[in-house]
């Protein structure tokens, strides 16, 4: 197994299959870290505690990751995700099969990852891991579950048993749609959570942005053909419920920074990582629009980030709202 992408999430992924026993080959594009992790058997920058079992590899060569590998894992920000299956395309034999961990829609295209990977590399085999799981604790081996959705049942099934240990779970789904949606949306309800919580609104606030939140997730999935169920899984209410209430998550993080009267700018500094949901706001913003679905909560957090709104306008705006039935 190749696992591209050397961040907090691709290295605890790669830490787990090796754990489960499988030869793993981690590649990361900086050679210097890579060399740092080679010596020190761990990713000091990113996640400092989890030591590389023996059968886990590193390299900086995407040639040497692949070479002979049966599946590539792709681990890396929504913004990267094109570029490196482009730089991947060439390098991949006929029958590896992808896998990938991006969530969120593609900024400009609206596309969700598994409609870039079959745009890119058409008619071969595809698969999404996306649940409710913080690195550090898969890092640490902390009980864990997520789901492995893909049209290929086969192909489902055979990831979840590689990725299955004494504290790891893998269910399976092949309803991609629902589970990409599920991922692109969370981020930005979590930053509205953290904002709230920041500013302190209160338990019941952050509840309610929850519970609203999965409803506009559930609404904008069904406009795209996703099944309503599969919102009430580990894609869905798992991972949003974890991402809105633990500190853990960045989006979160950054949306308390946001909420106490900070700038994006020093959030995004103080956390030093990626915030997948200041670009997922924008993304979902503009594909809400075009399908003119309701997203009232995902609106306003758009508004704040991207448009400067007080968050108290923002607050108003959504409490303000026409009474209506909660099922609509």
């Amino acid at each position: 197994m190749a696992v591209i992408g050397a961040g907090s999430w691709g290295t605890a992924l790669a830490i787990q299959l090796a754990r489960a026993g499988h030869p793993v080959r981690l590649w990361g594009r900086d050679a210097a870290q890579v060399d740092s992790m080679r010596a020190s058997r761990r990713n000091v920058r990113y996640l400092p505690g989890a030591l590389f079992p023996k059968n886990l590899e590193v390299t900086a060569s995407l040639g040497d990751a692949l070479d002979g590998a049966r599946d590539a894992l792709i681990a890396v920000p929504s913004h990267a995700f094109r570029s490196m299956l482009q730089e991947i395309a060439p390098r991949l034999h006929p029958a590896t099969r992808i896998a990938w961990a991006t969530k969120g829609f593609e900024i400009g295209s609206g596309r969700l990852p598994h409609q870039v990977v079959a745009e890119m590399l058409e008619t071969r085999a595809g698969a999404v891991l996306s649940g409710p799981t913080f690195a550090k604790e898969v890092g640490a081996g902390l009980p864990t579950a997520l789901t492995v959705a893909s049209k290929d049942v086969q192909f489902a099934k055979q990831l979840a048993l590689s990725l299955s240990g004494p504290n790891f779970r893998a269910y399976t789904q092949t309803d991609i749609m629902g589970v990409e949606v599920g991922g692109a949306v969370k981020n930005v309800i979590a930053i509205g959570s953290g904002i709230a919580d920041g500013a302190g609104f209160g338990a019941n606030t952050r509840v309610a942005l929850i519970t609203r939140g999965l409803a506009e997730m559930m609404r904008l999935g069904v406009k795209l053909g996703a099944a309503r169920d599969t919102f009430m899984g580990l894609a869905g209410l798992g991972d949003l419920v974890l991402t809105c209430t633990d500190d853990q998550s960045r989006n979160r993080r950054f949306g308390m920074a946001l909420g106490r009267g900070e700038s994006a700018a020093q959030a995004h500094g103080a956390i030093d990582q990626v915030i997948e949901g200041i670009s997922a706001a924008q993304a979902v913003h503009a594909v809400a629009q075009g399908l003119a679905v309701d997203m009232p909560i995902c609106r306003e957090v758009y508004e704040i980030m991207h448009a400067g709104k007080p968050v108290r306008a923002a607050v108003q705006a959504l409490m303000s709202r026409e009474v209506r039935s909660e099922s609509e």
